[in-house]
């Protein structure tokens, strides 16, 4: 059975948004009706989007942001309305308690869009979009998926009038993904950085010189913890992704040059039990040569399509960095998030389709939000391990609760139980076992 919705204009924002909240959130099917005296006719589910209602139906007014084309400022006023955060307010339904005060689809929008990042000019260092900046952390809802909670909201509505309508929801998934930076500490860099290394440790820090001769007459190095993952997989039924940085050597770009034997076959065997994609270098930022590059570098290793990337650093600029993969054939990428806080920052728990505001069109490319990082939760949260899983189990609990897809980001380097990263394989234990037990809830 689908859900009929009468509008009276259409436009590629509103068929985005409908199909983002009713098919991908709510598993149900739409049709839109544009007659007035067909949509009276309809005796099966139905809800209007409209200036006014058309008789007594379960009625959303609509908007003339939803039906824009252009990217202009916009001045957001968040108020509060039943425990939810909203704007897009209509004054005139401030007292009427069949229907929200609000356009919820309007506000879905422009929160999944990222509209806010198109427009703003502050960067930091390193030419992000802060959290700071964003309107989910000036109004404290980074942490709760809005877009999800606004997709129920309407859901209830529906059932109140239609209690025998069937949802087919999507279910809770984890998908845990590393981030590989530097494969190894000390192992295969090159006779110039080992050298280098060696002399820089023997000056400063005896330790490591000792740790790092170990190393070359055999103990472990210290990064290559991808046996320890390899048993947390297995015992927990995960299926993981691994990025690899395989770019050139540069001030942020410091992984094992993709020519040495042991990186191609640490990338083959990882490759040959799990999914793998891209992590594009700090440097295929300022280029797309070396963006091709890198790519075409890693399908050569694993004689696969790389159909999937994560920015190195989340160096994420809108539209230009999509729309530069898009091109590439990228058609899953993960950087949506933030380096410096926890939560949503496209206020929604699970992949969805990208909207090019400067195309004012939707694309083929699936984004995939990450709502924890590992350097996040120690370097610039400057949480200890107990504070940070305290700190990620509310964000574990709020992905649950609206059926999301929770996804992860450490790095190799994390597990390696020194540099300050002394208990944080405990941190990351907790939440693979917080968000594998909601499988057996």
């Amino acid at each position: 059975m689908k859900l009929s919705i009468y509008i009276e204009q259409s436009s590629p924002r509103l068929t985005y948004i409908f199909q983002t909240i009713f098919e991908e959130i709510l598993g149900i099917s739409i049709l839109y009706i544009y007659s007035k005296h067909d949509f009276k006719e309809i005796t099966t589910p139905k809800i209007s989007y409209a200036p006014n209602p058309i008789s007594d139906e379960i009625w959303f007014p609509v908007t003339d942001f939803i039906l824009k084309k252009d990217i202009t400022p916009i001045d957001i006023k968040v108020n509060h309305w039943q425990g939810f955060p909203i704007f897009f307010e209509y004054d005139f339904l401030k007292k009427e308690k069949s229907t929200p005060p609000f356009d919820p689809f309007s506000m879905a929008f422009y929160l999944v869009s990222r509209y806010e990042e198109y427009i703003s000019t502050n960067k930091d260092n390193h030419g992000r979009f802060p959290a700071s900046e964003s309107l989910a952390f000036k109004n404290g809802f980074l942490h709760r998926p809005l877009v999800d909670e606004l997709a129920f909201l309407i859901k209830n509505k529906l059932l109140e009038r239609y209690p025998n309508m069937f949802f087919s929801s999507p279910k809770f998934q984890f998908t845990p993904t590393y981030d590989i930076d530097y494969a190894w500490s000390y192992l295969h860099k090159g006779l110039q950085r080992t050298l280098g290394g060696m002399a820089r440790d023997f000056f400063k820090n005896q330790k490591l010189f000792l740790q790092r001769l170990n190393v070359f007459f055999g103990q472990e190095d210290p990064y290559f913890t991808f046996d320890y993952l390899d048993n947390l997989h297995q015992k927990h039924g995960l299926a993981p992704i691994y990025f690899f940085l395989v770019g050139e050597h540069g001030t942020y770009d410091k992984n094992i040059s993709i020519k040495k034997k042991a990186f191609r076959q640490l990338i083959q065997r990882i490759d040959e039990q799990y999914k793998t994609g891209l992590h594009p270098s700090y440097q295929s930022n300022l280029s797309v040569t070396f963006l091709k590059k890198e790519k075409t570098n890693l399908e050569e290793v694993t004689q696969k399509r790389a159909s999937k990337s994560r920015q190195h650093f989340l160096k994420l600029s809108f539209p230009a960095t999509y729309q530069e993969l898009n091109k590439l054939g990228i058609n899953e990428e993960y950087s949506m998030g933030y380096a410096e806080e926890l939560g949503f920052r496209a206020s929604i728990a699970r992949p969805f389709k990208w909207f090019d505001l400067s195309t004012n069109k939707a694309t083929d490319l699936q984004i995939y939000p990450f709502q924890i990082m590992d350097v996040m939760l120690k370097n610039y949260l400057k949480l200890s391990p107990k504070a940070a899983k305290e700190a990620i189990l509310p964000i574990i609990e709020a992905t649950q609760n609206v059926n999301g897809h929770l996804i992860s980001i450490w790095h190799n380097n994390s597990f390696c139980e020194q540099e300050g990263w002394e208990g944080w394989r405990s941190v990351y234990e907790y939440m693979v076992q917080k968000s594998s037990n909601i499988f057996k809830d």
